[in-house]
């Protein structure tokens, strides 16, 4: 019995560690085609939300997935930091179809960034997000399914995957997993509020 107990105690642990959604197969979708993170190319080749200080020089990409709850942490963590940079959300599909259905949604709001704030509310309260059609257009299909590639072509392995130019080093930096608005600030070189 003792046994059983440490085995789902380490298991706790190591799920309690992770701060990103990933799909089981991700490690042998990212191995198979790993190219540089560039930021030129996800604004290029993404399609995305702006939310935040739209004038702002420094862009923050970040990559992720509707269904996934640490999504929801970073989506938190950021709007402190909207006064001082721009985001751009880039959604994914990954999860599950719910994923898909709602990053469409998101993509075509009038407001996405007041239904990406009630859709991350609902999810992190355990409802699942917001109500999407399941019925999605092909051009939006086709942008998801282009993240979501254009996102495995980096050979990130979860969500969120966020990547910026840090703008006290100039160097373009990236990382998977939620991060507190303290670490987010400095990750991205920018004062914590």
């Amino acid at each position: 019995m003792k046994l059983h107990s440490l085995f789902f105690s380490s298991l706790l642990l190591l799920a309690l560690g992770i701060s990103g959604c990933s799909p089981k197969d991700s490690a042998a979708t990212a191995a198979a085609s790993k190219r540089e993170v560039s930021l030129p190319a996800i604004a290029a080749e993404a399609k995305g939300f702006a939310v935040g200080a739209l004038m702002s020089t420094n862009t923050v990409y970040v990559f992720f997935d509707s269904q996934c709850p640490h999504c929801g942490h970073l989506w938190a963590a950021s709007a402190p930091l909207q006064q001082k940079v721009k985001f751009v959300w880039i959604p994914i599909g990954m999860i599950n179809a719910t994923s898909k259905a709602q990053g469409a949604a998101l993509l075509t709001a009038t407001n996405p960034a007041a239904l990406m704030s009630e859709h991350e509310a609902s999810l992190l309260a355990g409802q699942g997000g917001i109500s999407a059609s399941s019925s999605v257009a092909p051009e939006i299909e086709k942008s998801i399914k282009n993240n979501t590639q254009l996102l495995n072509s980096f050979g990130a392995e979860s969500v969120p995957f966020v990547v910026a130019k840090n703008m006290k080093s100039g160097q373009t930096v990236s990382r998977e997993g939620a991060m507190s608005t303290a670490a987010l600030a400095e990750f991205l070189g920018v004062d914590a509020p």
